[in-house]
């Protein structure tokens, strides 16, 4: 299987269980690994044969400024649906990062990982 990934999609979401996540929101990052397979496209030299990942980038960003979750693995599997909607798309990767999450200690970033696919 190909891979068409996406690195650091930025959007400013109001997801997580403390009010104050909920009333300021934060950013909240994104990379994608989408599984497909791209030798039509290749051949033909044809976007159809495809997925698009300009849409792509523009529906994550949806998601992540849409309806507000406490969890960040409920926006990554929300996410991962909306990859696997594109006909060609066979698997996501999805890691949404979560860098200002509110932790006590020290720390560079948070992340939750998910894969899923059609199978």
């Amino acid at each position: 299987m190909d891979r068409v990934a996406l690195h650091g999609l930025k959007a400013r979401g109001h997801h997580g269980v403390f009010p104050k996540e909920r009333e300021e929101g934060q950013t909240f990052v994104v990379d994608l690994v989408l599984g497909l397979d791209i030798r039509p496209a290749a051949a033909h030299d044809d976007l159809t044969k495809t997925v698009h990942y300009g849409i792509v980038a523009e529906e994550v960003v949806a998601v992540v400024q849409g309806e507000p979750v406490d969890l960040i693995e409920t926006l990554a599997e929300r996410i991962a649906q909306v990859c696997l909607k594109h006909d060609v798309v066979q698997e996501a990767e999805v890691r949404v990062h979560k860098p200002d999450a509110p932790i006590t200690v020290p720390f560079d970033d948070v992340t939750i990982t998910i894969i899923r696919s059609r199978a």
